[in-house]
């Protein structure tokens, strides 16, 4: 259900990278929530750094929302760049298991299915 991959970069290199590669997928960055920073202006000290980035193709988007409009729960599509152990790496959920959760439509998987080599291909590329 997962796909994550590490990698040498910093988080901040390896967070500017997915977003490149965003671009080169036909996908565009919608916005970057940085965890950390967010916890730390709760008063909460998190030590792992974690950069989440919503990430869409309008196209595959309305492809999706038009068929099951309560499918917006799960979008947009998230990339995550975090450390863990000293470690960066990058995830995600991938969309054909998490679609198969919420849908059983043979069109909506194919949808999910090219949208997850896309967006596994955008990792990749970053990684």
């Amino acid at each position: 259900m997962k796909y994550i991959v590490d990698t040498d970069k910093s988080v901040e290199q390896a967070v500017a990278d997915v977003e490149a590669a965003t671009k080169d997928h036909s996908f565009g960055v919608l916005h970057i929530h940085n965890l950390q920073q967010t916890m730390k202006n709760k008063g909460v000290d998190f030590p792992n750094a974690c950069q989440i980035l919503e990430i869409c193709n309008p196209h595959k988007a309305k492809a999706v929302l038009t068929a099951d409009m309560s499918l917006n729960f799960a979008l947009p599509c998230r990339i995550s760049v975090y450390s863990e152990g000293g470690q960066t790496k990058i995830g995600m959920i991938k969309p054909g298991a998490m679609l198969s959760v919420l849908s059983d439509s043979p069109d909506l998987m194919a949808v999910a299915q090219e949208v997850e080599e896309a967006t596994m291909a955008i990792i990749d590329q970053a990684k």
